[in-house]
């Protein structure tokens, strides 16, 4: 981690930023949450860096879906690259996914109707694919991807399954939307990582770790924690009917310390609150760490635009609310939410802020007008448990004084 500088120097009141340590402790005394961490940054400055129980700076924590902006960021360094364009067809790299099925919306699974146009590489980007998570889903497609065990999220499938085959199974099952009709979180960015690894020649986790963890210096952030670091692996905790309880050990028994065989770009990466702030350094910089140049000025530019059809915001793509956040407001880009207006959204935010979260209840917001990157770390599933994401925002916002 960088030194703390002051956050006066940056245009941040220290007194008022301090009221994040009250709010996390409350968090932590009241038995909602184990513990947490929050670190800030500002003009490339960390400013603050602070946490309520046992977690620290050193804790590896399970990013979950925060994997996903990781996914897209190594997909595009093959963009820049010309080895694909956003609008080919997954087919032409991904043979199975020629002649996709679509459900017809009304009758079992196996009713559907030819795709109206092929599925694109750009929609597994912005989840505009009508593949979906069948936990999250109560229709005869979400039943379909339970059955099929084609979700990437099951504790055990990351030990033994892999990505090649799964993806395989995934595409016998139609899809539940037109695609590039409607926004719908989903698996997308698991095929998305299977296609860079048929362009890559190589698997998923050697690919991050050339073009992505390398480069940045993020050494504590992959699919698998080594046996040495175990140690250093949060607790996972479950809330149900308003009690919390140990859902698994940060141990050398959990699932994410034993050998992983499915390399899952949708949510299989732990991490540290600084390693990730690097990822996120990167992205407000444009694409360069320090001496890293990762992505092109003119590819993050266009990573962080709404690619939502017309440059509607999710709520009109049939996404009213994900988690505990509006999508009034709220676009999607090539693996990040896109916030278009702050007003609509009803919260503190920055037109052109990118963010996302990850199951555990872990987020990331990166706002290029205040040059601002904020990270939050816990291990509370699920996610829209409490509205941490929005109380943190407004906490932050509030300590600007320039």
């Amino acid at each position: 981690m960088p030194e703390i500088v002051t956050p006066e120097l940056v245009g941040v009141d220290a007194r008022r930023l301090g009221r994040i340590n009250p709010w996390m402790n409350e968090y932590v005394d009241s038995g909602r949450l184990e513990s947490c961490l929050t670190a800030v940054m500002r003009r490339g400055k960390l400013i603050y860096l602070d946490q309520a129980g046992p977690a620290n700076a050193e804790t590896i924590f399970r990013i979950y879906s925060m994997t996903k902006p990781i996914t897209a960021a190594a997909a595009m360094t093959y963009f820049e690259e010309a080895r694909f364009q956003l609008d080919d067809p997954v087919s032409r790299f991904l043979p199975e996914f020629e002649n996709v099925l679509v459900w017809d919306q009304v009758g079992d699974a196996d009713d559907t109707v030819p795709a109206d146009i092929p599925l694109q590489i750009w929609h597994l980007f912005s989840h505009t694919s009508g593949l979906i998570y069948g936990n999250r889903d109560d229709t005869v497609i979400g039943q379909s991807y339970l059955t099929n065990n084609v979700d990437f999220h099951g504790l055990s499938n990351r030990n033994v399954e892999t990505l090649a085959a799964t993806v395989s199974r995934l595409a016998t099952v139609p899809l539940k939307n037109q695609p590039g009709t409607r926004w719908e979180y989903g698996v997308s960015t698991d095929v998305l990582g299977r296609l860079i690894e048929v362009i890559a020649g190589k698997p998923l986790d050697q690919v991050f770790q050339e073009r992505i963890f390398d480069p940045l210096g993020m050494t504590d952030t992959g699919f698998q924690v080594p046996e040495a670091k175990a140690a250093r692996l949060a607790d996972m905790f479950q809330r149900s009917e308003g009690e919390r309880t140990l859902a698994e050990k940060g141990d050398a028994e959990s699932s994410w310390v034993k050998p992983v065989t499915l390399f899952s770009g949708g949510g299989g990466l732990t991490s540290t609150v600084g390693d990730y702030l690097k990822f996120c350094e990167m992205i407000r910089c444009k694409g360069v760490f320090g001496d890293a140049r990762i992505l092109g000025r003119r590819t993050v530019e266009l990573m962080t635009m709404n690619w939502m059809p017309g440059g509607v915001d999710l709520a009109s793509m049939g996404q009213p609310t994900f988690s505990e956040t509006s999508y009034e407001g709220v676009g999607f880009g090539l693996g990040f939410s896109i916030v278009l207006d702050p007003a609509a959204a009803k919260g503190a935010l920055s037109v052109g802020e990118v963010a996302w979260g990850g199951a555990a209840s872990t987020a990331f917001w990166i706002d290029p007008v205040e040059d601002i990157s904020v990270v939050f770390m816990t291990q509370l599933m699920p996610s829209s448990s409490f509205p941490i994401r929005r109380e943190l925002r407004s906490l932050v916002y509030q300590a600007l004084v320039d």
